[in-house]
């Protein structure tokens, strides 16, 4: 375990130095980018309006009867700050480590498997160049993205809701939602999927690159592509809420 953390750290360490010249090629990232987000949009729509709607229930109905018919009046700031501090980044970090992190993992594995990524080494073509910094740079670029899409398609969601019943306005809605998200709040709450990104196409290409034992190894590096991604994003929202609680408290 110590010696795969230890390869994983190193490869890490690599694939970062390799991020600003992924930025001066930018075919490679945009053709990668597109596969990324692309796929996860039609997840992202399902992920943004199904949130939406089911905390807007719960919200409504717990608020209502904590406090009154009342207290359905502050609905639209408790779903913005869950949706927009929370919900949204964290589905955007499980979309894409759950789909990508398993294409990653399968794909570079394939090429791995047929010789492909040691006749680019054959050939004095760096693989974490070619094959790497652009996917893990995509994963980067497509998860604020995404996250943006999953914010506003659950506070639509949420309106829609509160629209049926007669409640607030358009107008009354958004200037509720913006009061409780000042640019200090949200603007974190965005960069931190940028970590998440980083994590998730490093765990992919890393699996992928080193996979071994033929087919069953290909499977192998997909799984754990998958697994060990969902666990580093996990432990990464944990870790960058702490910081972000403390540096606001500064």
């Amino acid at each position: 375990m110590l010696e795969t953390l230890g390869r994983f750290v190193h490869f890490a360490y690599r694939a970062t130095l390799l991020l600003p010249g992924a930025l001066l090629a930018p075919g490679r990232t945009l053709n990668q980018l597109y596969h990324v987000l692309l796929g996860a949009i039609p997840l992202g729509v399902t992920a943004g309006v199904a949130i939406g709607a089911v905390v807007w229930m719960h919200l409504r109905q717990a608020l209502v009867a904590v406090a009154g018919p009342g207290a359905a009046a502050y609905l639209p700031q408790a779903l913005g700050l869950a949706v927009v501090l929370e919900l949204a980044p964290i589905v955007a970090g499980l979309i894409v480590a759950g789909r990508s992190g398993a294409s990653m993992g399968a794909e570079l594995g394939a090429m791995r498997e047929t010789e492909q990524i040691d006749a680019l080494e054959m050939l004095g073509v760096p693989p974490l160049r070619e094959l790497v910094a652009p996917r893990v740079l995509a994963c980067m670029i497509a998860l604020p993205l995404l996250d943006v899409f999953i914010v506003y398609l659950a506070l639509g969601a949420g309106f829609l809701g509160e629209a049926l019943i007669g409640g607030l306005s358009p107008t009354q809605y958004v200037t509720a939602v913006t009061q409780v998200l000042p640019p200090r709040e949200v603007i974190p709450a965005v960069l931190k999927t940028v970590v998440f990104g980083y994590l998730i196409g490093v765990s992919g290409c890393f699996y992928g690159m080193t996979a071994r034992g033929g087919t069953e190894g290909v499977g192998r590096a997909a799984t754990a592509g998958v697994v060990v991604s969902i666990f580093l994003v996990l432990v990464a929202d944990v870790v960058l809420v702490k910081v972000i609680q403390l540096w606001q408290g500064g």
